[in-house]
């Protein structure tokens, strides 16, 4: 896996761009109408509290590494950002997070009801920049991008539904491959799979198979997702921008707490049940801690660190099957850093 300082400069140069391009194409769908200090002033706030931007990056060197423009891929990046910042808004309210981005999640300064109505309506602002691709793709490939879009969308839901179905069930059995499922939906559509396939179908005008691009954005976006859950427990929280141990307190199964859940004992494991039981706010600080030493004594995070770098060793095997062909680019060069740069960013 490509990796070194120019590997990195390289992912931060595109994702800055390509970030900074898409950013500023978003805020024109914005209306700048009433309501405004309810509804679109606050569309506009997860957007403008930056973030990595790789989902669109990621659409848009696909596309460019295929040959086409960024201007061709822009409007597709638009609505993926767009959705994606939807999707943030509602999974704070979900999982009761209390910051995102470093900043107060927007339920805690706004209230739970308008959070809603501005999530709600950032994803029916994504739906215009894909309508617009009809200009710029004509029609087949833009009625093909919304399709893809929908299916996202769909995959999505479902793995948030599972996620949220564990937390209100508390099962104690949940397995790596139910994990894994969850993280195939819930993460891998919309980190991976989707802006891959988007930026493939807009690069060969819509004739790129899905299965290729399937086991390559599953791959990158498991690994991507299990590296997000280990930052959670150990990553600095002035760059993570979320609260540390907030998937503990949340009761998220992750591949660390199920892996603690195998190897405890049996007196661990009923205490464990009963900690993932209770509502966030009744689990204190203390008990929060608790499971963090049980999963470094088991080796828990060590154990989803390992599993990450081997999902991400099988993401770069797929992106040679799956771009190798294709001449070297700086947008080529930067996707295939990806593999390593999922796993070694804090």
């Amino acid at each position: 896996m490509p990796r070194g300082d120019a590997s990195s400069a390289l992912i931060t140069d595109v994702l800055e761009e390509y970030g900074s391009a898409t950013r500023e194409a978003l805020f024109e769908y914005i209306p700048s109408g009433e309501p405004r200090e309810s509804l679109y002033d606050l569309c506009a706030d997860y957007p403008r509290r930056g973030g990595r931007a790789m989902r669109p990056s990621l659409c848009i060197a696909t596309a460019r590494a295929f040959g086409r423009s960024v201007g061709e891929a822009l409007l597709t990046a638009v609505s993926i950002e767009m959705l994606h910042n939807a999707m943030l808004i509602h999974d704070d309210i979900e999982d009761e997070s209390e910051k995102r981005r470093g900043l107060p999640a927007l339920h805690v300064t706004e209230g739970v009801p308008i959070a809603i109505n501005v999530g709600d309506m950032l994803t029916l602002l994504s739906l215009r920049p894909l309508l617009d691709n009809g200009e710029r793709l004509g029609p087949s490939l833009a009625l093909r991008l919304l399709e893809e879009t929908e299916r996202m969308g769909r995959e999505s839901a479902e793995g948030q539904a599972i996620e949220l179905g564990w937390r209100r069930d508390n099962p104690s059995d949940v397995s790596e491959a139910d994990y894994l499922l969850m993280v195939l939906k819930k993460t891998c559509w919309l980190a991976t799979i989707h802006p891959v396939h988007a930026g493939a179908l807009i690069g060969t005008a819509g004739r790129f198979p899905s299965e290729p691009v399937l086991r390559f954005g599953y791959l990158l976006g498991a690994a991507f997702q299990i590296q997000d859950d280990v930052l959670n427990l150990i990553g600095d929280e002035a760059r993570y921008g979320k609260e540390i141990g907030g998937d503990i307190h949340e009761g998220k199964r992750t591949l660390m707490l199920i892996h603690l859940f195998e190897h405890a004992t049996q007196g661990e494991r009923d205490r464990l049940h009963q900690l993932m039981a209770q509502p966030r706010a009744d689990r204190s600080a203390k008990d929060v801690q608790w499971v963090y030493e049980a999963m470094l004594s088991y080796d828990s995070v060590g154990y989803a660190q390992r599993f990450a770098q081997g999902l991400a060793g099988a993401a770069q095997y797929e992106f040679d099957r799956l771009f190798g062909s294709l001449p070297d680019s700086r947008d080529k060069r930067f996707i295939a850093s990806l593999p390593a740069w999922v796993i070694e960013r804090s």
